[in-house]
């Protein structure tokens, strides 16, 4: 296998998102959970994600595991590695998404990274080095309020040269509609001056094509999904790889019970439970049962198990920004986090056991605890769900043919759970 392009997402259903973004570009694409085993099989293809855990853990872990996944991608030919974060931005000072890119650019040998979380098409934008999410600067829209990782600064050269030990610049917009001599001009002025990674404006989707060209001439990028389509475009335009059309082919039929998870927090993931509960039985598990010892897990596990022969279910450990901050108040952060998120995970292990084959998972952090205990190694990326998660069959999974679906918290429409099980045959 000769990779086109190498990725490395800093959690699981925004690698989800990438996968789905390079796939509908015409790039053959494979989600990993972790560095593959050298013992998997994977078809050829033109690129892989190597989806990590690693947006919120220690930065200097999240370092070393990303380094391993490059050493991975750099040995099956890719040129150019994409470290994949969220369109958000999340993270603290301490990191890690700075230390990450870090380590990475000192191992590839390149002297300056361009970095930019934006993708129109989601109502991401970075205008003058600062994020707005629709027409608001991010720290003043909901999504500010990122239960582990809030985000409280929308001027990115600031994030970034907070939690970076090299010095951040900036592309702007009036830079970048100038074409890519332009940019490649602007970054070999700040590489000069001794900066390391330099933040770029994109606004509209065209912008993102320009950056792609520029970026794949380097060996190292940083960016939210939008970065992964101007990457992708580039090797098809100059001929690098051949676009293969997007096909919703999803094999043979899965069938069986279907279950919903939802851990995110997120304004939009409220709103898709609350509709969901019009057309599916929903539980609300208690989250301060759970940190007090309670079996909160065996009661939902019962509660469904009375209800999955007659149709979907819903169990949701989702509450409010101000209700999440009583329970860390009361119990805190990471301790309440950790074990809400290793509770769900245990649901859907037992869900599985049960017979569950179609499982939809809504939120970063529980997707990825959901993946681990289930120990599916990767995934073929299928139909596109809504923008940014797509239906995913497993690969070398235990439990055999599933289908999952992986909703980073704020992606979807009203509807998602209908949809998603609508799609997921």
């Amino acid at each position: 296998m000769t990779l086109a392009l190498g990725c490395i997402a800093d959690d699981y259903t925004g690698a989800s998102d990438l996968a789905n973004t390079l796939t509908r570009a015409g790039l053959r694409t494979v989600q990993t959970i972790g560095v593959p085993a050298d013992d998997l099989k994977l078809p050829e293809v033109d690129a892989v994600v190597v989806s990590l855990k690693s947006r919120s853990i220690e930065a200097g872990l999240a370092v070393s595991r990303s380094r391993a996944a490059e050493k991975w991608l750099r040995g099956r030919g890719a040129s150019h590695v994409l470290f994949k974060i969220c369109s958000t931005f999340d993270s603290t000072d301490a990191g890690n998404i700075g230390p990450v890119m870090g380590a990475l650019r000192a191992d590839c040998g390149e002297g300056i990274v361009l970095v930019t979380p934006a993708f129109p098409e989601t109502g991401r934008t970075v205008y003058q080095g600062n994020l707005f999410v629709g027409a608001v600067p991010l720290n003043e829209s909901p999504l500010k309020d990122h239960p582990l990782n809030p985000m409280h600064d929308s001027n990115l050269v600031r994030v970034l040269a907070r939690q970076s030990r090299t010095q951040v610049g900036l592309v702007d917009l009036a830079t970048l509609a100038r074409g890519a001599e332009a940019v490649r001009a602007r970054l070999a002025e700040l590489s000069g001056k001794g900066i390391g990674a330099a933040i770029i404006d994109a606004v509209f989707d065209r912008d993102l094509e320009t950056i792609g060209l520029v970026a794949a001439e380097h060996r190292l990028s940083v960016g939210a999904s939008g970065i992964g389509l101007g990457l992708a475009r580039a090797l098809v335009s100059t001929g690098k790889v051949k676009s293969v059309a997007a096909s919703s082919e999803q094999g043979a039929a899965v069938g069986g019970a279907v279950a919903c998870l939802a851990g995110s927090c997120s304004h939009a993931t409220l709103q898709q439970i609350a509709n969901a509960e019009r057309v599916m039985p929903v539980l609300h598990v208690d989250p301060d049962r759970i940190l007090t010892g309670a079996n909160e897990a065996q009661r939902a596990l019962d509660w469904a198990k009375e209800r999955l022969a007659q149709g979907p279910v819903l169990i949701a450990s989702s509450a409010t920004p101000a209700d999440v901050a009583a329970l860390q108040a009361r119990h805190g952060r990471d301790a309440a986090g950790h074990a809400i998120e290793q509770t769900m995970a245990d649901i859907a292990e037992n869900l599985v056991k049960s017979g569950v084959r179609r499982l939809i998972v809504a939120g970063g952090e529980t997707s990825g605890a959901v993946v681990d205990r289930l120990g599916i190694p990767g995934f073929l990326v299928g139909a596109e769900i809504a923008a940014g998660v797509p239906v995913l069959r497993a690969v070398g999974a235990e439990a055999g043919d599933m289908l999952l679906a992986l909703k980073s918290g704020n992606f979807g429409g009203p509807e998602f759970f209908a949809d998603a099980i609508g799609l997921m045959r």
